[in-house]
């Protein structure tokens, strides 16, 4: 046999090896390929703008997860709310009278806060303001209380608010508390079928 410096020396069972080689590089290639594909689509967490964390599943869902209650990050104090609701109106001749109800929803108790109610007629002015004191209201308990406007009837009233409020105690709060408002940020005022009443 005589060669040429172009062509390599025939080695026996070369072409047979480089076919067996391919044949198992290439499925063990594919495996290592789909092998990190999935580690990059595994489930991952991330934190959300509000401070949450998310946890991202590899088929493409969602969840958030939940939180740890021995999390320092955890907003710590007191939560709830009171509810102030209006419960009645009762028609007293020329005068309304309308009875409320707060419900103390906090963990502390409402040592006493003095609500006051302006009741408007339907061209927006305001007939008359009237308060009426809540005391001693346990948490969970709920305390009623009536507030008298005379000289208007039920139906004339077209909107009853609620304002002031200050100089409450309860939780933090005393009669010294200086910021306004902060009594009353503590009572949700809900909506009413008998007549609009807000804060």
């Amino acid at each position: 046999m005589h060669y040429t410096a172009d062509e390599p020396p025939a080695i026996p069972g070369a072409r047979s090896r480089d076919t067996l080689l391919s044949w198992i590089t290439r499925p063990l290639l594919l495996l290592i390929g789909l092998a990190l594909s999935h580690v990059a689509w595994a489930d991952f967490e991330l934190i959300a703008p509000d401070g949450r964390r998310v946890q991202l599943r590899d088929d493409g869902t969602w969840k958030y997860q939940e939180a740890n209650t021995k999390d320092p990050q955890q907003p710590k104090g007191p939560q709830g709310e009171a509810v102030l609701r209006l419960e009645q109106k009762i028609e007293r001749g020329n005068h309304c009278r309308l009875v409320f109800s707060l419900t103390n929803n906090l963990p502390y108790e409402i040592v006493h806060i003095i609500p006051y109610f302006s009741a408007y007629r339907a061209n927006g002015v305001v007939h008359e303001t009237v308060n009426a004191a809540f005391q001693s209201i346990r948490p969970f308990d709920k305390v009623e209380r009536v507030a008298d406007f005379e000289r208007i009837t039920c139906p004339e009233i077209a909107r009853v608010q609620v304002l002031r409020g200050d100089r409450c105690e309860m939780g933090n709060l005393t009669k010294f508390s200086e910021a306004n408002g902060q009594c009353l940020a503590l009572v949700r005022v809900a909506p009413s079928d008998l007549m609009r009443f807000d804060k």
